[in-house]
């Protein structure tokens, strides 16, 4: 199972990203080995999606980074 995913970071910015061990990356990001993320801490899980492969995932990842607008972001998190 792949997942996207929205974090909430410190400064109020967001940040999307993709994985294959939601859990792990969670980790990661609290612990700050991720490089983007680990002086924005702490951050806030806001919105995750399923995917039965790699392949979709990062290509929603992808679709959501492309939005580039604040609001089209908050938009998704708000239906």
């Amino acid at each position: 199972m792949y997942h996207i995913y929205i974090l909430k970071l410190s400064n109020g910015s967001y940040y999307v990203g993709s994985t294959g061990n939601l859990e792990n990356r969670m980790k990661a990001h609290s612990s700050g080995k991720v490089y983007s993320t680990k002086n924005k801490l702490p951050f806030i899980l806001l919105y995750t999606e399923k995917f039965s492969n790699r392949s979709s995932a990062v290509q929603r990842e992808y679709q959501i980074k492309s939005w580039k607008k604040r609001v089209a972001i908050e938009r998704l998190l708000n239906k």
